[in-house]
């Protein structure tokens, strides 16, 4: 198992060519690759309701399977569990599934219901860039989220930890958000996938600030994918809930101004909502 740390930036219109200009990747190569993912789940959604994601992805000839686990964190920033290997398709390696400690939790019942749910279909640009004393592998995805009769536009940039400290991420995140409209996000494509096929986007209850902050990153994303603009109403209400003293609590519980400060720029520029596919 690989314990992934990343973090997650919605782009608006304008920030894949804005990242692209930006100086510190100037000079730097890219790779390209075409990715298509299948996304499997029961049909009650069992994975997705224990925020696990199992797919299995075409790239490079290449048939992976992937199973990630719930991420802890904020703010964008995530700490998840992850379990890749390749298989020789076409379907699933149930087999090789049962012996991921995760999955097995499931029971072979509900591993024999696996099917087909959702794709996302995208191309993914990587740089591989060293900041702050630390390696960190950029993947810029453009595509759209297919689900059902239904499709979304993807455009995100995962900032991905291979060495160092995390708060080079945000250290990075600062630094191109002076040129890239940028905001922090924390749904996943494939939970974007399953508010599709439900038609319902559900908000994270608020208590502390950790959890006020991820309910308006979530409207935010709802209002992207909808452009229904009571999502808008409600991030800026989770956003006003974090006013003083709350707010001073932020930065004890590591969620430095971007989370913050980024979420209520959205709330104003055409970044907040992602243009629908």
């Amino acid at each position: 198992m690989n314990q992934e740390i990343e973090l997650k930036l919605a782009l608006g219109s304008t920030g894949p060519q804005a990242l692209r200009r930006h100086p510190l990747l100037a000079g730097l190569s890219s790779r390209m690759s075409d990715l298509g993912n299948t996304y499997y789940d029961t049909p009650d959604a069992t994975l997705e309701a224990r925020r696990m994601a199992l797919r299995l992805r075409r790239v490079d000839g290449r048939l992976v399977q992937t199973l990630k686990t719930r991420g802890e964190g904020g703010g964008g920033l995530s700490s998840r569990g992850e379990w890749e290997w390749d298989v020789p398709g076409p379907g699933l390696d149930l087999a090789g599934l049962s012996t991921v400690p995760a999955a097995a939790e499931l029971g072979e019942a509900t591993l024999a219901r696996l099917a087909p749910r959702f794709a996302t279909d995208f191309h993914r640009e990587t740089w591989w860039l060293n900041h702050a004393g630390s390696r960190i592998e950029l993947a810029l995805d453009e595509g759209e989220i297919i689900a059902g009769s239904r499709r979304v536009a993807i455009r995100e940039l995962e900032l991905e930890l291979k060495e160092g400290e995390p708060d080079a991420l945000w250290s990075l995140a600062l630094a191109f958000a002076d040129r890239v409209s940028l905001r922090p996000s924390d749904t996943s494509k494939a939970a974007r996938a399953g508010a599709l096929l439900s038609g319902n986007w559900t908000l994270p209850a608020g208590g502390t600030p950790a959890a006020w902050l991820r309910r308006a990153m979530v409207a935010l994303d709802a209002l992207a994918d909808t452009g229904e603009a009571h999502w808008r109403d409600d991030a800026r209400s989770a956003l006003a809930t974090l006013s003083q003293p709350l707010a001073d609590e932020l930065d004890a519980e590591a969620f430095p101004t971007l989370a913050f400060g980024r979420l209520a720029l959205a709330l104003s520029r055409d970044l907040a909502a992602t243009p629908r596919a």
